[in-house]
């Protein structure tokens, strides 16, 4: 288990760093171009749907999964619109 976490984490981080210097270099001139929210958005919004989906909607087995509360996870699908 401890390999594929490491696997998954260095291909993420690869990603991460490809995506985020593309970003940079494209930003540098403008002072607000929100990163963060960008990638947090980017990112969370696909996560927490296919974990849905795969759990056929089932919000506690997703949670679960997600490791986050079902109280947090019904505010993110409610913030992304995910009915």
């Amino acid at each position: 288990m401890k390999k594929v976490e490491h696997k998954t984490k260095t291909f993420l981080e690869n990603w991460l760093q490809k995506t985020v210097k593309q970003y940079v270099v494209a930003m540098k001139d403008h002072e607000n171009g929100q990163l963060y929210d960008l990638i947090l958005s980017g990112v969370e919004r696909p996560l927490i749907k296919m974990v849905l989906e795969e759990t056929i909607g089932n919000q506690t087995q997703a949670a679960s999964i997600l490791g986050i509360s079902r109280n947090t996870l019904r505010k993110k699908i409610e913030e992304y619109n995910l009915r």
